[in-house]
């Protein structure tokens, strides 16, 4: 086996860009969020939208995958799938699961833990007709986790409903969108020395936000 070209225990960086702090913080996550998009954005990061979305099967075994985040608000984080793949059966089996935001550039990391349910036919309708025409093509032509042949499959599917449908591929019934509906979220900003600044927000019954610092 040949040696690596570098020790990969021995890879080391130093945070230094920013802090986060309780008393310059948001106390609702939410706008915390916004703000750490917004700046992620301007400092144009690559694909600043793109988050990891860990799921957890009917077994126990947990998978994750990057999507994007293609809308928020108070009522959740939304990303758009097919029904039908490895994520959407697992969410039918266990309706929970977690998203997290990495921005390396900002050494920043924001994590999101809460329920999820789809959105409403309206909302899915409407985002699948703002696509672009290949990829609404798209969403008929790839049976998303299954197993295929090859490529030639999803080229083929794509001629096929290409033209049976021209320009108005209406929305596939096996896909849509999905809304994580946050009680748990982490905001995470590296440090020097490894003492990062982490802060939780525990939603609380009575509404509102217990935010909380906790040791990196």
């Amino acid at each position: 086996m040949s040696e690596p070209a570098q020790n990969i225990a021995d890879l080391r960086k130093s945070y230094e860009r920013a802090e986060l702090n309780e008393e310059a913080s948001h106390a609702d996550p939410l706008k915390q969020f916004d703000q750490w998009l917004n700046e992620a954005i301007a400092a144009k990061v690559p694909e600043p939208n793109a988050m990891t979305l860990a799921t957890v099967a009917g077994n126990g075994r947990p998978s994750t995958r990057v999507v994007l985040v293609k809308g928020y608000d108070e009522r959740g984080m939304v990303w758009y799938t097919n029904y039908d793949s490895r994520k959407g059966t697992e969410i039918a089996a266990n309706p929970f699961a977690a998203l997290q935001f990495h921005w390396v550039e900002l050494e920043r990391v924001v994590r999101i833990e809460g329920r999820v349910e789809k959105v409403s036919a309206e909302e899915s309708d409407a985002y699948f007709h703002s696509r672009p025409l290949d990829s609404r093509i798209g969403a008929w032509a790839s049976p998303q986790s299954e197993v295929i042949s090859g490529r030639g499959v999803l080229v083929a599917n794509a001629a096929k409903y290409g033209a049976k449908f021209l320009l108005q591929p209406p929305r596939p019934p096996h896909w849509g969108g999905y809304r994580l509906v946050p009680d748990n979220w982490q905001f995470w900003q590296g440090r020097r020395s490894r003492l990062h600044d982490r802060l939780r927000y525990t939603q609380q019954a009575e509404g509102g936000w217990l935010r909380e610092r906790l040791a990196p």
